[in-house]
């Protein structure tokens, strides 16, 4: 660090003087600050708008999938029933009975003292057909059911405490239904069954000639019906209709959703292109979002526009005769009772003309926010390369200001120095002259 000097010979204040001078010698490298914080902020707001549109990419090209639209839902008339649909399911109903449910075997044996342990050494534990001989490390009722939950026998053994330091041995089935029965062998043991292995049942057009009695191992039957999925909650005593039908509200949902990711880009384009003006004590100051004026910005989102108010069909037709619109503001409306209508009068055309306007929503969100080749994303890597650019160009001059700043300060320096000196000199030469004055007088 160098010795301040400030003022010593020559009463300048030359710390503030070089502080001025670099202010102006730094000026560029401001100048080039300023421009790479702009720069930042509006990569941080193509990143964040990027995103979104990837976001709407990735929606519309879902909906705009063969079968997106073809949603089902299905009903049943009794509580103890429900059911539930895939993409495959069609509409339709279907009568059936439930006459039994799933259960999981469930087997134990008499008291066994925890002091006297287990009276055998081996049990032989039959599942699936198959033999499986348990031979427990002790007679320890802990080791029992260790040697049975490691055997994978298909069978859980659990220690049930009944009190006065007696237990019980509870063997419950891994799989639930009639897949899942086992039986233990183990000689002088007798082994109750609690629940006994079945499989749940439903019966098809009861009452009828056609009856058929179909079974599952669990209280789901996910292939009666292409699709559907039926879950018996208990036995029923009465047929039970389950019915399948073109789910509505599901694909007004999707439309909706579909418009409102439209006006998500929209709202945010906007929001980031505002210009304001304020006006204080100061003046009147106006401002411009980071997205103003930009051409990526404003193309991307007409692009966007088009796709999703162009005409569609054949022969093409507004898309807001299903509700979709364009509204004064440059937004999309959706109108769900308009679109409602629309789906209950034709719904494959609806249908059709959802997927068209998704299709050609994600071609343009797709083509803006490619990871490689999009609009925005190529804008993107082109304003971080330029970033770097001028994150070394701020760094030599850094370099350049440190110098400049040194030679100033070793300038002013050798100034006060010299100054100094000459001082010095003046006061001695007027010390020899006042001498040389005192001595003429004498004589």
């Amino acid at each position: 660090m160098g010795i301040s000097l400030d003022g010593l010979a020559s009463g300048l204040d030359t710390t503030a003087l070089i502080s001025s001078l670099m202010q102006a010698e730094a000026l560029p490298q401001t100048l080039l600050k300023n421009k790479s914080y702009d720069l930042q902020s509006m990569v941080s707001a193509l990143q964040g708008l990027n995103g979104k549109v990837a976001a709407l990419a990735t929606q519309a090209t879902a909906a705009a999938k063969p079968g997106a639209l073809d949603l089902t839902t299905a009903t049943t008339n009794s509580d103890k029933v429900t059911a539930t649909t895939t993409a495959a399911a069609k509409t339709g109903s279907l009568d059936f009975q439930v006459t039994k449910l799933a259960q999981t075997q469930v087997t134990v044996t008499p008291k066994v003292n925890a002091v006297t342990g287990w009276p055998y050494t081996t049990m032989t534990i039959n599942s699936g057909g198959t033999d499986y001989t348990i031979s427990p490390a002790s007679n320890s009722l802990d080791d029992v059911v260790s040697a049975v939950n490691a055997a994978g026998a298909g069978v859980t053994a659990s220690k049930v405490d009944v009190g006065g330091g007696d237990f019980r041995l509870q063997f419950t089935a891994t799989k639930s239904g009639a897949a899942g029965a086992f039986t233990i062998t183990d000689g002088g043991t007798t082994f109750t069954d609690v629940k006994t292995a079945q499989d749940a049942e439903i019966s098809l057009w009861p009452n009828t000639t056609a009856a058929q009695t179909v079974t599952s191992s669990t209280n789901t039957f996910t292939n009666v019906l292409p699709g559907v999925s039926i879950t018996a909650k208990d036995v029923t005593a009465a047929p039970v209709t389950v019915t399948v039908s073109r789910d509505d509200a599901g694909i007004t949902k999707l439309a909706s959703d579909l418009v409102d990711g439209v006006n998500g880009i929209f709202s945010l384009v906007a929001r980031q292109s505002a210009v304001s003006t304020t006006t204080n004590s100061g003046g009147t100051r106006t401002s411009a979002g980071v997205f103003a004026g930009d051409s990526t910005v404003r193309s991307v989102n007409q692009n966007i526009l088009s796709a999703a108010s162009l005409p569609v069909g054949t022969p093409p037709r507004s898309p807001s005769e299903i509700g979709i619109s364009i509204t004064k503001t440059g937004t999309m409306e959706f109108d769900a009772t308009k679109f409602g209508a629309a789906l209950a009068a034709d719904p494959a055309g609806t249908a059709a003309k959802v997927q068209e306007l998704a299709g050609r929503i994600a071609s343009a969100a797709t083509a803006a926010s490619d990871k490689y080749t999009g609009t925005l994303t190529t804008t993107i890597t082109g304003q971080q390369s330029e970033v770097r650019d001028l994150a070394d160009r701020i760094s030599d001059w850094d370099t350049r200001l440190a110098s400049r700043k040194a030679t100033l300060q070793s300038t002013y320096s050798a100034l006060e120095v010299a100054m100094s000196n000459m001082k010095a000199q003046q006061s001695w030469l007027a010390g020899q002259l006042a001498g040389l004055a005192g001595g003429g007088g004498q004589q």
